[in-house]
Parts: C-alpha cells; sequence; structure tokens
C-alpha cells in the first residue's frame, strides 16, 4: 500500500494461458500445466507431485491494462434518457423554487424531445378509449419511432394541429350525465408531455392544501389531511362547498393571463390556445368551445389547478392571515373543498366574500352542494344545550364524515362509504351480473373478486368496517341470485353458494392507517392545511 495522502497502485489482474494443453490430475488432485506452478505447499519448500503426458500448451493471452478514466455506465438508453429529462426538470424546479416571479421563455424544447414524447407514450393508458381519428395505443406503437419522430417534427416547426375532442357522457352518482372528452392519441402524448414539463414549475407554486392531480398527492392525503385538521385545530364550523360546472365554465381569457405569470415561451401559451379553441365533436357534428377545458384530457387538471390557484387559494390563504379571527383549516380536491372554522363569524364572513370572488372570474358556488354546518369537537355539546339533535354530516371524496369519539371519549372524525355511491357501485354489478347470467362461475367470479378489491383498496380505511362488510354481503346476494336464475331446477343452495363466495369473493380489509400516522410521515412536520 502506498503512503498517506497516496492512492494505491493499480492491481491489473493476471490471465491465464490460451488454450491451456489438456494433462492429467496429480495424485493431489491441483491441474498441472507442463511447468511448476507456485501453490501453498511449493511456496513452503514442501516437495510437489510430478506429471506426466501433457500436451504442449498454445501462446499466453495478452494481458488487459486498466481503463482510461471512468468505465461507461451499464444502463439502457431508455434509462439514460430518463435520467437526463429528469436533471433538467429538476433544474427547472429548483429556479422556479428560487425565484416565485421569474419567466420561463424557453420551455418549448423540453416538449418536443423525442425522449419526452416517448416517455409521454409509455405513460398513457394502453385500454383507454380512441379519440376522433381512432387510433390507439396499439395502433400507433406499431411504427412507435417514426410516428414519434414526424411528431416531434412537426411540433418544432410549428405545424402541430389541436384534433376536436370527441364528447360522451358517463353517468353520475346524483343520475345525472357527466361530459368527458375524449382526445386523440398524439393530443395525450403532446399534452401530457406539456404536462410533465409545466410541473416543474407550478409544483413550485402551488400551495399545500392543493391535493387534487398533483404528482405524489393522491384523495386520500387530502381525506387524511382533512381529519387531521378537524381533529387536532379549533374547528367548530365547516364549509361544504362546491363549483357549479367548474371545468365548463373557466373562462380562457382569465385562464391564459394566470399562465403567462409564470410562462414566457410563447410556442407553450400558443399550444395550450390550440387545445382551448379545437372544439368538441358530439354526434358527428363540431361545436366550438368557447369556455371551459373538457375533462378527460391530460392537461385539463394541470390547467384547473392553476385557475384555482390564483382565484381561490391565493385569495383564501391571505384571507385566513388577515381577515380571520381564529383559526381556518382549507382542504381543497379539484373543484370541491372543504373550509374549517373557529368562529361562526369567520365562516359567515368568508362564504360572503368568496361568492363575489368567484363572480368576478364568471364562477358560482353550487347552491345545492354549498352549505355551512356545525361541525367539531364542541358541536355535539353546543346543540346539546340548545336542544338541537346530532351534529351534521358532510360528504367529502366519496366519504361522509361523521362526528364521533374514541373509547376514551375524545372527539374523532368517522368516515363511511356515502349511501349514494354504494348503492350506485351495487346497481351497476347487477346490471352487469344479469349480463353475465350465463358465463361460467369462474369468470364471473374473477370479475366480482377485481371490482371488490378495488373499492376495499379505495374504501378500505379505519371506522369503515361495517360499510365494507355490508358492501360484500350486497354483492354476494345479488349474485347468488343471477346464479339462481340461470334455470328454473336450480340447486344453488346458501351451503353450496357459500362454499364459491369464499373461494371468489375476497374479505373486507383495512388497507389504509390512521390518519395522523400516515400524515406525520408525509408531512414530516409541515402542516397539511397550509
Amino acid at each position: 500500500m502506498n503512503g498517506q495522502w497516496k492512492s494505491d497502485k493499480p492491481i491489473v489482474p493476471g490471465k491465464s494461458p490460451n488454450k491451456v494443453g489438456q494433462q492429467r490430475r496429480s495424485s493431489h488432485g491441483t491441474p498441472c500445466t507442463g511447468k511448476e506452478v507456485e501453490t501453498p505447499e511449493t511456496a513452503t519448500g514442501r516437495p510437489t507431485a510430478r506429471t506426466t503426458d501433457v500436451q504442449p500448451m498454445a501462446e499466453e493471452m495478452e494481458e488487459r491494462g486498466l481503463p482510461k478514466g471512468n468505465p461507461p455506465k451499464q444502463t439502457s438508453g431508455r434509462i439514460q434518457s430518463r435520467c437526463t429529462l429528469q436533471h433538467a426538470l429538476e433544474r427547472i424546479r429548483q429556479v422556479a423554487k428560487r425565484d416565485k416571479e421569474v419567466q420561463f421563455t424557453s420551455l418549448w424544447h423540453r416538449v418536443y424531445n423525442v425522449d419526452q414524447l416517448r416517455e409521454a407514450y409509455l405513460g398513457l393508458k394502453r385500454t383507454s378509449a380512441a379519440g376522433e381519428d381512432g387510433v390507439t395505443w396499439q395502433t400507433y406503437g406499431e411504427a412507435l419511432e417514426e410516428n414519434l419522430a414526424g411528431l416531434s417534427d412537426r411540433l418544432a416547426r410549428g405545424a402541430y394541429r389541436a384534433r376536436p375532442v370527441k364528447r360522451v357522457y358517463i353517468p353520475k352518482a346524483d343520475g345525472r350525465q357527466r361530459p368527458i372528452g375524449i382526445p386523440t392519441l398524439e393530443d395525450k402524448i403532446v399534452q401530457r408531455a406539456t404536462v410533465e414539463v409545466l410541473n416543474a414549475v407550478y409544483e413550485a407554486d402551488f400551495l399545500g392544501f392543493s391535493y387534487g392531480f398533483r404528482p405524489g398527492r393522491s384523495p386520500h392525503d387530502a381525506l387524511d389531511a382533512l381529519s387531521v385538521g378537524l381533529t387536532t385545530r379549533k374547528v367548530n364550523w365547516v364549509l361544504d362547498a362546491d363549483i357549479r360546472g367548474f371545468f365548463d365554465a373557466i373562462d380562457h381569457g382569465c385562464l391564459m393571463r394566470f399562465i403567462e405569470h409564470r410562462i414566457g415561451d410563447k410556442r407553450v401559451l400558443r399550444h395550450v390556445m390550440k387545445w382551448l379553441n379545437a372544439g368538441v365533436l358530439e354526434e358527428g357534428s363540431w361545436r366550438q368551445a368557447s369556455t371551459g377545458t373538457p375533462q378527460g384530457g391530460s392537461i385539463s387538471p394541470l390547467l384547473a389547478n392553476v385557475y384555482l390557484h390564483y382565484v381561490l387559494d391565493l385569495w383564501a390563504h391571505e384571507w385566513r392571515k388577515t381577515q380571520a379571527h381564529g383559526d381556518v383549516i382549507i382542504v381543497r380536491y379539484a373543484d370541491d373543498f372543504v373550509v374549517g372554522f373557529q368562529h361562526r363569524n369567520d365562516a359567515v364572513r368568508f362564504l360572503s366574500e368568496l361568492r363575489e370572488r368567484l363572480l368576478s372570474y364568471k364562477l358560482e358556488l353550487h347552491p345545492d352542494k354549498t352549505r355551512l354546518l356545525e361541525f367539531g369537537r364542541f358541536a355535539d355539546e353546543n346543540r346539546r344545550k340548545r336542544g338541537e339533535g346530532k351534529p351534521e354530516t358532510f360528504d367529502f371524496l366519496g366519504f361522509t364524515h361523521i362526528s364521533g369519539k374514541t373509547r376514551n371519549g375524545r372527539f374523532s372524525v368517522k368516515r363511511r362509504t356515502i349511501r349514494k355511491r354504494m348503492a350506485a357501485k351495487l346497481l351497476a354489478i347487477k346490471e352487469e351480473l344479469r349480463r353475465r347470467r350465463h358465463r361460467p362461475v369462474k369468470e364471473t367470479g374473477q370479475w366480482l373478486r377485481t371490482v371488490l378489491q378495488g373499492h376495499f383498496r379505495y374504501y378500505g380505511v379505519p371506522t369503515n368496517s361495517r360499510s365494507l362488510n355490508a358492501m360484500r354481503r350486497a354483492v354476494a346476494w345479488l349474485w347468488r341470485r343471477a346464479l339462481r336464475r340461470r334455470s328454473q331446477r336450480t340447486r344453488m343452495t346458501w351451503e353450496r353458494f357459500y362454499r364459491i363466495a369464499d373461494r371468489w369473493l375476497p374479505q373486507p380489509r383495512i388497507y389504509h392507517p390512521w390518519p395522523s400516522e400516515r400524515l406525520r410521515v408525509t408531512t414530516q412536520g409541515r402542516s397539511p392545511v397550509r
């Protein structure tokens, strides 16, 4: 070894002779090569065994020297390109976080990069419906590199044209129809690549209580933040608010002005306007969309978050710091948000000023889904003193939030599956079982297992075991009913059906930890409602 502060001498491994002649083994079991090889025995002077009948040895191989510089990394091209893209986005993210007033003027070349477009294509859902051109994910991938190269060239030259979105309707839990826009596959690719780049900018700007459609955040993060805020902060009144037809009411002019605060690249702005003005294709007829962003596009959630960031989040955050007289918590997921107040006067003033604020940007609160209710640790006691009943409940992200108590008598928030959501899901399962009535039991059982597992993974939260068990019992009853109607001479007894149900229907399970436990890990000391 070398001295202190000096590198060790390089050690070059020796090479064995090439095409070593065949030989017999010695009595000690070691191979012989025709020349004396140093072993522990020869090194100590001990006699070694001799062998005979050794074939001549070919020339020895040339020894390999040390490589110059660092050896090349054993990584594939896709991994290398992904790392390069992530490094570039990280630099953008650091600049956006360091300077909240900087305007980014050169971002479009990140979007039409072929590697970025490839990552966007691979991130799309493979079974999603095709747009108005009929191109599916599998069809586009048959000549992927050629298609991506052509798309990148059109984006770079400004020859890319956005296609109108195909309008379809899906049923809602309340019986109404929700309009959904299906863009073409190339529009999905470009929009997803644009979102990846813009997220690097806006993730540094969005506030902590915004959870909808953001990377690394889920509905359960918003539910955890709300539960912890209601139990640990001084909250006595809750404003459960919903914006009426938000995605269809976004004003394009206001939205573009908001985007221009941070994005100065004219090419990005021009393509956003292309998607907004592409129009809607419904039943073969094209219609111009003067307001709103079509739900279903990859860029619509980001545009909605940008719009509400300037219209609601910044204003509400400033209001509670300067106008509120008590504690205020806010949790927003897309256009649904819950605000908690310590004092009723603050809640009434906030609601009145919020209506005016939204009207100035051509938005309004839904009159049936927006209400102010007494909810919190002291709500039960205060209502009893006034001779009123139990505190009201409110719905948020699929759960009914109920004021309750722990075994020790402390205030807690209990969450149950919304009854209307469960009823709508059971109705859909009933219709599907009717269609699958004469299919094999194994096939139907595998489908029901997938449905229940997905239901349990979302609704499997603490304090919701009763609703999970009720869901499984209802599905089992519907399945048995469908099996018994396959024939008038059915032999599907309860005993026989229980064996089938135990094999295919999973048991309810709580998948999510208590909100305080998970939030303590994800926030690492930061406030979840600020």
